[in-house]
C-alpha cells in the first residue's frame, strides 16, 4: 500500500457518539497515515454533548464533528474508502450502500454510551469506556503492517480486532 493516507469510515446508526469518537481517534492515532470519517444510517443530526465534552477534555479537535448520513460517502465525488467499520450492532445488521472502491470491512461493536442509564457520572463513564475500547482497537489497527499483509491476512486481522477485545471495562 502507498504513502497516501488510508481512508477509514466508521458507521453507526445515529452518528452521534461511537462513530464520532472513532473518527477523532483514528485521525490522532493514525498520524497522517489514516484519515477518518464517520456517518450513520439514521443520523441524529447532532453530536451527543458528552461525546464532544470527552473529546475536548482529551484535547481532540472537534471542529470536524457533525452527524451525517452514510449516503454522503456513497455519492460520486466522495472520498474513496479503504476501510469501513461498523461500531454498533444495528448498523452491522443494516443494508449498507455500495462503497466505491470495494473497501475492506469489519464489525467492531461497542456498547452505545448514549443509551447508558444512571447518574451523570455513570453516563459519562459509558462514553469514556466506549472511547477506551475504540482507542484500543484503532491503535491495534493502525499498527498493522499494511505493506506486508495480503488482503486475506489483513481481513482476518480486522475481524480479530473486533472479536478479541473485551467489550466492557
Amino acid at each position: 500500500m502507498s504513502d497516501i493516507p488510508h481512508n477509514v469510515l466508521f458507521l453507526c446508526t445515529g452518528n452521534s457518539a461511537r462513530s464520532i469518537l472513532a473518527e477523532a481517534i483514528v485521525n490522532r492515532v493514525g498520524q497522517g497515515r489514516f484519515k477518518g470519517f464517520s456517518a450513520g444510517s439514521q443520523p441524529k443530526g447532532q453530536v451527543h454533548p458528552y461525546a464532544l465534552d470527552l473529546l475536548k477534555s482529551l484535547n481532540h479537535d472537534t471542529s470536524f464533528a457533525r452527524s451525517k448520513d452514510w449516503q454522503e460517502f456513497a455519492e460520486p465525488g466522495a472520498p474513496e474508502m479503504n476501510f469501513v467499520f461498523t461500531v454498533c450492532d444495528n448498523a452491522a445488521n443494516e443494508s449498507c450502500p455500495i462503497w466505491p472502491g470495494q473497501p475492506m470491512t469489519a464489525h467492531w461493536g461497542v456498547p452505545d454510551p448514549a443509551a447508558a442509564e444512571g447518574t451523570e457520572a455513570e453516563k459519562r463513564l459509558a462514553f469514556a469506556d466506549a472511547y477506551r475500547m475504540l482507542n484500543n482497537r484503532i491503535s491495534i489497527f493502525t499498527s498493522l503492517p499494511m505493506n506486508t499483509l495480503d488482503k486475506l491476512a489483513l481481513q482476518k486481522r480486522l475481524d480479530e480486532i473486533g472479536r478479541n477485545l473485551p467489550k466492557a471495562g
